[in-house]
């Protein structure tokens, strides 16, 4: 389960399929060495995205797998 204060590095190396979720949010720079020490909700607020929502669609993606 992902969490809000987990590093955006955190995330993709608990399942790399995430990658195309925040593509689609619109963070880009997933590689860049800030979202490796970013947490989820840190990259939600810079790129104007609802934390909550994103959280919920990578949860919901994860239980499917």
């Amino acid at each position: 389960m992902v969490t809000k204060d987990m590093t955006i590095g955190e995330i993709l190396r608990t399942n790399q399929d995430i990658a195309p979720i925040l593509m689609d949010a619109g963070m880009h720079c997933l590689g860049c060495p800030s979202a490796q020490g970013e947490s989820l909700e840190m990259a939600a607020m810079v790129h104007g995205i609802d934390a909550d929502e994103l959280m919920e669609k990578i949860n919901a993606f994860l239980e499917t797998k």
